[in-house]
């Protein structure tokens, strides 16, 4: 025991001297956390820059212009004379895609030969870019809809109750489950801020592990744990776990509490998750130690697998529309299995037997380094650094 705690004092005495862990594990995640909630406060994006190509120039073309830009999410800024034009204004970034109304609009439409509306969105852009869609094709097919509604009242004296059931024969009603308010941050800061800290988790656990080796200071630390890799390990990572924990905790307050996103499961097992989540992200960093005990490429590839994890861990962009050979390595990342818990236990509220095998992943994660321990063992004792 008393090699145990001089090797947690040797820790926090580095903890303490070197400015490093202080920007990396207090200021740069704080930060960051404070950045991403406040930039998504809004909940919905808004007003979307958007162009218009307008051909017909008559009264229906200038009541879609008018519809367009009256929609909360879609902001006409730029009005275009070409085709041309408006895909230069995608191309340079000045809008996320444009609308195009042909000419004779009106008198094809009145006239039953129903004129082709065209509307082009940047997908680059996932989000402004399907939200344009959505929005494009609502204009334009409801466009459609009351015209032929007027002309065949018009025609035949129909009334408006005897129409509605002929051009919209199945109407949709639309109950979104989970997230009703369809409220993008609820989902993406609780992506996005894990990921955020299980980055920062990856880079300072593996870094405090391979500088030892670089610096030639394993030996001795290996010298204070009498030998054991297992005790010089948990020494080490000790101070910093509790303050991941602390620091994951106080993201959970922040999330949950501050900015009242919605909790309709159980705190407790939301708690388990985010402890569990700093636990497995130490695990696979360690892990990775374990097989590249080298300072550079032990950081290299955390760095990677960390940057990679805001998008192949599927908060935006779903794995089963993945390439299989790219969504199959998001089953490798810690912060798939919280946001996966945090879909059923928070948005969802559904028992904790449907989450079982996420938190199976969380164990596999933890374990994961003593399969490989041996290995680092021995670079530990006999340290040579490879630039």
């Amino acid at each position: 025991m008393t090699a145990f705690l001089k090797i947690v004092y040797r820790s926090l005495a580095q903890l303490a001297s070197r400015p490093l862990y202080w920007f990396g594990m207090l200021l740069l995640p704080c930060l960051l956390i404070f950045f991403l909630t406040d930039e998504m406060q809004e909940g919905l994006p808004e007003n979307a820059p958007a162009g218009i190509v307008d051909k017909d120039h008559s009264q229906l073309s200038r009541q879609v212009t008018r519809t367009l830009d009256g929609m909360q999410l879609v902001k006409l800024t730029q009005e275009a004379n070409s085709f041309t034009e408006a895909l230069e204004d995608v191309k340079s970034g000045r809008t996320y895609g444009f609308f195009l109304i042909p000419e004779n609009y009106q008198a094809d439409l009145l006239a039953g030969r129903s004129p082709v509306v065209t509307f082009y969105t940047n997908m680059t852009y996932f989000v402004p870019g399907t939200l344009l869609y959505k929005n494009f094709k609502v204009t334009a097919v409801y466009t459609k809809a009351g015209t032929i509604s007027n002309v065949i009242q018009s025609a035949t004296g129909t009334s408006q109750e005897q129409i509605t059931p002929l051009i919209n024969p199945v109407n949709i009603i639309s109950r979104p489950l989970g997230n009703p308010w369809l409220n993008y941050s609820y989902y993406l800061c609780n992506g996005f801020v894990p990921a955020v800290l299980e980055l920062m988790i990856f880079l300072l656990t593996a870094y405090t592990i391979c500088e030892e080796i670089k610096r030639g200071t394993s030996i001795e630390w290996m010298r204070m744990a009498g030998g054991s890799v297992i005790k010089a390990v948990f020494g080490k990572l000790l101070p910093q776990t509790i303050i991941w924990c602390v620091l994951a905790l106080a993201m959970e307050s922040w999330l949950f509490g501050w900015n009242a996103f919605p909790m309709n499961g159980s705190w407790l097992w939301m708690t388990v998750s985010t402890l569990l989540f700093v636990f497995a992200c130490q695990g696979f960093a360690l892990f990775v130690c374990c097989i590249m005990p080298n300072l550079r490429m032990s950081l290299s590839i955390c760095a990677l697998t960390g940057l990679l994890a805001f998008s192949l861990a599927a908060f935006s962009f779903p794995v089963q529309s993945m390439y299989g050979a790219v969504g199959i390595f998001s089953w490798i990342l810690p912060v798939r299995y919280y946001y996966l818990i945090y879909i059923d236990q928070a948005l969802d509220g559904i028992a904790l037997y449907y989450s079982r095998f996420y938190f199976v992943a969380y164990f596999a994660f933890i374990l994961a380094p003593l399969t490989m321990i041996w290995h680092l063992k021995r670079h530990l004792l006999k340290p040579v650094y490879l630039p």
